[in-house]
């Protein structure tokens, strides 16, 4: 009899188990960030600007049911605002933009470790704002990219006490880039109609950029902290114009891991199937 309670007990923690697993499993964070940055566009001065850069993170992660449920996605949303000063103090930028990103990513699992590998679409849109300027006193930043993302994931415990450490790269390999012309205004873009190679197709020999970020999750009572270092290096050189952001953040947020069974109802999530 006891035999029989302790295989039907068995058996249905198996059956949550196998139902839970054909359900969307989600790891949400939101993380805020402060740093430095250093930022060069020779459309707007040839000098650099650098000063402090001020980020919001929102991450979202889930498994899907591709290729035997083997391959989770990666949705991140960004917000940047900065500002800057050149090294003689006699100028001044603000800048601010949004990036948005989704990768599929394949996991390869080894234990308590997790490589994720897979494409990833990357799309930033905003601005570089030069006081100092009275022609031409703002750039617009617009381009999109297909980028090869890597992530490494280790759980691991220091006397039981649970921790995750994260390490990802996304690189763009092409792309398409908004850019005026070495001398061209934006009223001759847009109102005078002056014909340019304003859309330039990017690749790393035009685009050197990447992304990299690095983390540690940690329980403080009943809520996940994450905490970790991003190094987001943007550059491009096309039309004869050279710019750069380059941003180094430290990084702090909240995590949430949670099953969506029906319409808003959530459970907590189990290590096992997490998509981290």
């Amino acid at each position: 009899m006891l035999s029989l309670f302790m295989l039907t007990s068995v058996l249905f923690a198996q059956a949550q188990e196998d139902s839970l697993q054909a359900n969307k499993y989600v790891t949400r964070a939101t993380l805020y960030g402060i740093g430095y940055t250093n930022i060069l566009d020779t459309y707007l001065s040839p000098m650099e600007y650098t000063g402090t850069e001020l980020r919001i993170l929102k991450e979202s992660m889930r498994m899907t049911k591709l290729m035997d449920g083997q391959v989770s996605t990666q949705s991140i949303f960004q917000l940047h605002l900065s500002y800057t000063k050149n090294k003689a103090e006699t100028g001044r930028e603000f800048s601010g933009w949004i990036n948005w990103s989704l990768a599929w990513h394949y996991q390869f699992r080894f234990h308590r470790l997790k490589l994720l590998a897979g494409p990833m679409l990357d799309m930033n849109l905003g601005y570089i704002y030069n006081i100092r300027n009275s022609n031409n006193p703002a750039q617009a930043i617009a381009n999109t990219s297909v980028d090869l993302s890597g992530m490494a994931v280790y759980h691991f415990q220091i006397r039981h006490y649970p921790l995750v450490a994260r390490y990802q790269l996304n690189i763009p390999i092409a792309g398409i880039m908004f850019s005026p012309e070495y001398g061209q205004s934006y009223y001759e873009i847009f109102e005078l109609k002056h014909d340019g190679k304003n859309v330039i197709f990017t690749t790393p020999a035009n685009h050197p950029s990447f992304r990299q970020f690095i983390s540690l999750d940690f329980p403080i009572g009943k809520i996940n902290l994450r905490a970790g270092y991003m190094c987001d290096i943007q550059q491009a050189s096309v039309n004869h114009l050279k710019s750069h952001a380059w941003s180094h953040l430290f990084m702090i947020g909240l995590i949430k891991n949670f099953c969506v069974l029906k319409g808003k109802n959530k459970i907590s999530l189990p290590t096992s199937v997490n998509p981290f």
